[in-house]
């Protein structure tokens, strides 16, 4: 978004979703179908990152903490801070189940992966 004093960095939510995101490596994984709020923190608690279809499931995602990922302008995408192999071990969950128990387990599987790597 243009200012008289060049770019910034602030962005629409929705200009977000949908957006590509790529590994360490710049293989495309997903897109981004979701962001997640804490509305009683005020805070963003991760990109939905929508991965694929599951028969009988829906759509997986992969809820990933914002800091772990880097905008690329030359992309036009974001960069995960992990590789494709990594990545496949992330949790991913069905959309209903990320706010089942008011997000409590996937927050905590999450909370565990990315803290561990």
């Amino acid at each position: 978004m243009p200012t008289r004093s060049g770019h910034t960095t602030a962005i629409l939510g929705s200009k977000v979703v949908g957006t590509p995101v790529y590994d360490s490596g710049g293989e495309k994984v997903g897109h981004i179908q979701d962001l997640m709020l804490d509305k009683l923190s005020d805070r963003l608690v991760f990109a939905v990152i929508g991965i694929g279809f599951s028969p009988g499931i829906g759509q997986r995602c992969c809820p990933v903490p914002w800091t772990v990922l880097d905008f690329d302008p030359a992309k036009q995408g974001y960069v995960l801070a992990l590789s494709a192999q990594q990545f496949r071990h992330a949790p991913s969950f069905g959309h209903d189940e990320l706010t089942e128990d008011d997000g409590a387990r996937a927050r905590e599987l999450t909370d565990h992966f990315y803290n561990a790597i």
